[in-house]
């Protein structure tokens, strides 16, 4: 019996990322292979570690940690004038970047953000983290939280 449409559609994003090693590894994309392997590596040995099966915020999170290795690692390359291995991890980047969710632009941020200090009726910088604790499961994986982070405590300064 073939795969309907419908099956398709509700395809997760674990069996996404599977279906396209397998696709990489049948087109001969090493580069893209490799990124894949080490991406499935990671969300399996997460699941293994904490005994659970990863929804699609949990494979979001394990992918949103390895872009923030991988740009670690490429500004301590380019310090090191290692030029070719800051190219495979951005290679790398690219990579892992199509799987995450489309970015929030900056009006979407700061509404999220008064809302959530309108929910919790944060008034000064000690209430951030009653801020940050119902903004980060909303815009999880959708914005650099550190950049969150830094315009809820501008907010809360005033």
């Amino acid at each position: 019996m073939t795969e309907t449409i419908a099956n398709r559609m509700i395809m997760t994003l674990k069996q996404s990322i599977n279906d396209d090693m397998k696709a990489a590894l049948k087109g001969g994309d090493k580069a893209k292979l490799a990124a894949l392997r080490l991406l499935i590596s990671a969300f399996r040995q997460k699941e293994i570690d904490e005994r659970i099966e990863l929804d699609d915020a949990g494979v979001v999170a394990v992918i949103e940690k390895m872009l923030k290795q991988r740009k670690d690692s490429i500004t301590q390359y380019e310090a090191a004038g290692r030029e070719e291995l800051a190219a495979v991890e951005k290679a790398e980047m690219a990579v892992l970047a199509t799987y995450m969710p489309q970015a929030l632009g900056t009006d979407e941020i700061a509404a999220a953000i008064s809302a959530a200090i309108a929910e919790c009726g944060a008034k000064a910088p000690a209430d951030m983290g009653k801020v940050m604790a119902l903004v980060k499961p909303r815009l999880a994986g959708r914005a650099d939280m550190s950049e969150v982070s830094k315009l809820i405590k501008a907010r809360l300064a005033t």
